[in-house]
């Protein structure tokens, strides 16, 4: 197996790497399309930098793979997906995929990146429908949250909300998707973080389709007026929605 960083937008793994979402996340119209990732890596700037890795076989066959994103006016990463194909799981691809990923934002970042985050569903809040999903799909929220608290992830104790993409019919952008929460890994493991940083990232990864208005009033919110928020095992939700 080795992992490499897709810089081409007209890469055809691309393209394998989205029928790979489709396959093993139990909503994928809720991820980035794969025609979009290659508008994003052929759009790069300092504030925003794209990048895909992907996991292979020697003869190229796709294992898993991740696309996330540093966030330069935060300082930190977002990590919009990784997975791993059902028959290469048990096989240590997402941790090699994570550990790859870190170090890409280091990389990019000059070694500024100070955390990553990623928005994960809460077992507790998920619907009888997105149950049926997961099982259809081979997967299941809490063992997933267990997977990702091994690899260093911890809940941020704060109420997240993504701001539009719900299923309200009665708002125009579906209204706020609930059933996740913010987890963040720092390899030093701190058992908190500073919310500034918290609000910075989802403000930066926000802005380009809220516009910078909603985002930042959406970013105060999640910061809830905390100057440090603690951070708990992955598998907990925040003590305020806690779900799980």
């Amino acid at each position: 197996m080795h992992i490499r960083r897709v810089t081409d937008p007209a890469d055809p793994a691309i393209a394998d790497f989205g029928r790979l979402q489709d396959q093993v996340y139990f909503e994928p119209d809720m991820l980035i399309p794969a025609r979009y990732i290659s508008h994003l890596l052929a759009d790069q700037r300092p504030e925003r930098v794209n990048v895909l890795l992907l996991a292979e076989t020697d003869d190229g066959h796709l294992l898993g793979g991740s696309v996330f994103h540093y966030l330069g006016d935060a300082g930190a990463g977002f990590s919009s997906f990784l997975g791993v194909g059902l028959a290469a799981r048990g096989q240590g691809v997402a941790r090699a995929l994570h550990e790859a990923r870190w170090a890409a934002l280091q990389e990019v970042s000059g070694g500024a990146c100070r955390a990553v985050f990623i928005d994960v569903v809460n077992p507790g809040r998920e619907s009888e429908t997105q149950r049926e999903q997961e099982q259809r799909a081979g997967s299941d929220a809490q063992a997933r949250r267990r997977s990702f608290h091994a690899l260093g992830f911890r809940t941020v104790d704060l109420v997240y909300q993504q701001p539009v993409g719900g299923d309200d019919p009665e708002q125009e952008d579906g209204g706020p998707v609930t059933e996740m929460d913010l987890l963040a890994y720092l390899p030093e493991q701190p058992a908190t973080l500073d919310a500034a940083l918290v609000g910075a990232t989802m403000r930066a990864y926000w802005t380009p389709w809220l516009g910078e208005q909603r985002a930042n009033a959406a970013a105060l919110r999640l910061q809830a007026g905390q100057d440090q928020v603690r951070l708990l095992p992955a598998w907990e939700g925040p003590v305020g929605h806690p779900g799980i």
